[in-house]
């Protein structure tokens, strides 16, 4: 008797510990500064315009969340510059670009106007695009910025960049912000949004989202069941800061990105957390 007790005390020091821990014990990490609009001017080269292209599409514009190798999640896009004209003539294209550059921009603003085959949302037959129209939402480019990912692409496709450069006037360029200062989220929309889970996530406080990661909605009913000995909140931090210890069925190892412990604080996690788990906070 004394023995089975031992092992029960044992088994609650073991479960309150491991909870205490993920909950509290965590250090802080200071995310990276969010992404900011590029400065441009009327004095800006094509060269200069290309390069802040190249950054858009690497960093505030998200692209290579999707479009990259890994995963294989949407068209890789080097090529997208000599393949427009091509798009144009295909019998599935539903939209109103008349040249390749205007086919690049529609398809930064109108992302169902043509679906790559085998890209498209599921059950869809390749009729509705999973990618958010980029001047909208937590992307939100401007025209002058969509305007630098047109000539980056055209110009890493070796075709002639067609893009004008952006005037000298004012009301054409993007505000100039103050130095950039870390911005927490202080809601679990705000979180969502901030680390890019609308992209591929469907689930509660998200109000649009991509369906090529699982399905958020129901995680709080199962999650506490998907590993042994593991509890729902462990499990999720797992499957943010780990993303390929468990692989949900019907989706692909190296997804996910795997950089959210040095991006997001212990607070973020926790808000996102509950919102997942459907814990309410005051």
């Amino acid at each position: 008797m004394k023995d089975l007790l031992k092992i029960f005390v044992f088994a609650l020091v073991i479960i309150f510990g491991f909870a205490g821990y993920t909950r509290y014990g965590l250090p802080l990490i200071i995310p990276e500064a969010p992404p900011v609009e590029e400065k441009l001017s009327g004095d800006i080269t094509m060269e200069q315009y290309i390069g802040i292209g190249d950054k858009i599409f690497n960093g505030k514009g998200t692209c290579t969340l999707c479009h990259s190798p890994v995963g294989g999640r949407a068209p890789l896009l080097d090529t997208i510059g000599s393949l427009a004209l091509e798009r144009l003539k295909d019998e599935r294209y539903k939209g109103k670009a008349t040249t390749g550059e205007e086919y690049i921009l529609e398809s930064l603003v109108d992302t169902s106007a043509f679906v790559v085959a085998g890209f498209g949302k599921t059950g869809t037959n390749d009729t509705v695009s999973p990618m958010p129209n980029v001047d909208k939402g937590a992307i939100g480019l401007s025209d002058v910025e969509m305007g630098a990912v047109i000539a980056y692409l055209q110009s890493i496709a070796g075709v002639e960049v067609t893009v004008a450069l952006p005037s000298g006037d004012s009301s054409a360029m993007p505000e100039e912000e103050a130095p950039a200062t870390i911005k927490l989220a202080e809601s679990a929309a705000e979180a969502f949004i901030k680390f890019e889970c609308t992209m591929c996530h469907i689930g509660p406080e998200i109000e649009e989202g991509g369906d090529m990661g699982p399905d958020l909605g129901g995680f709080a009913a199962t999650a506490g069941s998907r590993k042994e000995g593991v509890s729902a909140r462990a499990f999720v931090l797992e499957s943010i800061m780990n993303p390929n210890a468990v692989i949900a069925e019907g989706f692909d190892a190296d997804t996910m990105p795997d950089d959210y412990p040095a991006r997001m604080t212990f607070a973020e996690f926790n808000l996102i957390a509950d919102a997942i788990l459907g814990v309410k906070n005051q």
